[in-house]
């Protein structure tokens, strides 16, 4: 993408690119170097054509995490810090990728773009 002078990057960071959580300081650490990653190469790469972004999923239902949604307490844990009051979807990670990978983010370069419902707004 460099030699060519033009490309797309999009990361998959996280919720947990912004906050430290707990009992997952793996994942956290491993999330938050995405989004310095992405600020780091945004600043090299973006003179040269190439825009480095990053999407930062929120509560994202999916296969991995059921034993999460099925707990009562834990669901309204999660649920009561989502303004939007619902776990999201994978699909909801559509727009952001779309954008973010197409012609009008062209002035887009280092951005980890939060997708959550609003859970960083609490």
């Amino acid at each position: 993408m460099v030699a060519r002078g033009a490309g797309k990057i999009v990361f998959t960071a996280s919720m947990m690119s912004f906050r430290g959580g707990m009992m997952i300081p793996s994942y956290a650490a491993s999330k938050g170097g995405i989004a310095q990653l992405t600020k780091a190469l945004a600043n090299e790469w973006a003179p040269k054509g190439v825009n480095v972004n990053a999407i930062a999923p929120g509560y994202i239902a999916t296969d991995i995490n059921p034993e999460l949604r099925e707990n009562q307490e834990t669901n309204k844990f999660i649920l009561d810090r989502i303004p939007a009051g619902r776990w999201g979807t994978p699909a909801d990670l559509q727009g952001a990728a779309v954008f973010l990978a197409s012609e009008a983010s062209n002035y887009v370069h280092g951005v980890v773009l939060p997708v959550d419902g609003g859970w960083l707004a609490r």
